[in-house]
């Protein structure tokens, strides 16, 4: 069996093990419906996101810096509703997009420099809360998985706008786990 694996042959598989295998993958495309408002809720955190960062880069209002930082985010944000959007499309829903949604900022937002980064902080923080809020709440293992791992780049992207708005990089000890009734609430500030 291991030649076989290694040369690129067939696998062997037990009719339990095939058995074993299905279960796991049906449970996996259909988790339970706390989960998926869990993953609605998640992309339209990172379709909001997307469409902020895509303002602040049109604003023309960022420098090098801050322009590298935001459009790697913007691309990071990106990959991680396509992530996010599959997993809804294999549990046999359809995944919001961003025509779904109109989005609106406080006035002043995209000013300056210092207003679009002290929001694109504010939003980077909800983000991690609410994915630590999900990792908490979520029952389905990949998507726990999906969540902790996309949480790891938000804070990333956390401590990047930190530094450039000469804040400490890093922070708390223990992330904040934002409630999935709260994140709502925090989202729906930023709906027209």
């Amino acid at each position: 069996m291991q030649r076989g694996v290694a040369g690129g042959g067939g696998l062997l598989v037990s009719a339990s093990g095939l058995a074993a295998f299905a279960a796991r993958d049906a449970s996996a495309s259909t988790p339970p419906d706390g989960d998926l408002a869990y993953l609605r809720l998640l992309i339209a955190a990172e379709l909001l996101a997307v469409d902020f960062h895509g303002k602040a880069l049109s604003s023309r209002r960022l420098e090098h810096a801050a322009q590298t930082v935001s459009r790697q985010i913007r691309a990071d944000e990106n990959a991680h509703y396509a992530q996010l959007a599959g997993l809804v499309t294999a549990a046999g829903g359809t995944p919001t997009t961003a025509g779904d949604i109109d989005f609106s900022y406080p006035k002043g937002s995209f000013r300056s420099q210092a207003s679009i980064l002290r929001l694109a902080g504010r939003l980077e923080h909800f983000m991690v809360s609410t994915y630590v809020g999900a990792i908490e709440s979520l029952e389905t293992p990949a998507l726990r998985l999906a969540a902790g791992q996309i949480v790891a780049n938000e804070a990333q992207h956390e401590g990047a706008l930190s530094a450039l708005r000469g804040r400490p990089v890093i922070g708390k000890p223990f992330a904040l786990a934002l409630p999935i009734g709260a994140a709502s609430d925090a989202l729906d500030q930023f709906e027209s």
